[in-house]
């Protein structure tokens, strides 16, 4: 078995859109760990607005200053993903207690399925603590072009145009 390097941690989600709230994480990550890399799990029962490689390639953009930081797609469990890449971490981010429940399930499966690779929690910035990909979606559904400046509030700027343009495609 390949060994994993305690340094290198995986952050993994859908990142449909990727948020501030997630570039927050990945920029902490990125000063935590030697290696950081930004893992988008491909789930085939969900219908994203994003393909695969649109969020690889907006995510590139984002965190482009951050040369430590790597980004990929990858299907299947993550903790497989995370040994593939042969890290020994996996960074999760909390915003709420409800987050905090779902992720201490999830932490204790992956520990049964993969007890060599750690869990990292970072607790999201209050400024972000509400920010979710739902809400987001909701405001760049019922924005105009006058209010969409909105979104800048919530998502990277690089990801205010590809999501106002692939919401209106999808309402049209």
């Amino acid at each position: 078995m390949r060994s994993l390097d305690a340094r290198h941690a995986v952050y993994a989600g859908s990142f449909d859109p990727i948020t501030l709230g997630h570039r927050d994480i990945i920029q902490r990550g990125a000063r935590m760990f030697d290696r950081l890399t930004v893992a988008i799990g491909v789930n085939p029962d969900k219908e994203p607005l994003f393909s695969p490689g649109e969020r690889v390639d907006l995510i590139r953009e984002i965190v482009s200053g951050l040369p430590n930081v790597a980004v990929a797609s990858f299907t299947g469990l993550t903790v497989d993903f995370v040994r593939q890449v042969g890290a020994a971490v996996m960074l999760r981010g909390l915003r709420t207690l409800t987050d905090i429940e779902a992720e201490f399930t999830m932490t204790l499966a992956n520990r049964a399925l993969a007890g060599e690779i750690e869990t990292v929690f970072l607790m999201a910035s209050e400024k972000y603590s509400h920010i979710s990909s739902t809400l987001i979606k909701q405001i760049a559904r019922f924005s105009d072009d006058q209010s969409r400046s909105m979104l800048s509030a919530f998502v990277p700027p690089e990801v205010v145009d590809p999501l106002c343009a692939r919401v209106r495609t999808r309402v049209d």
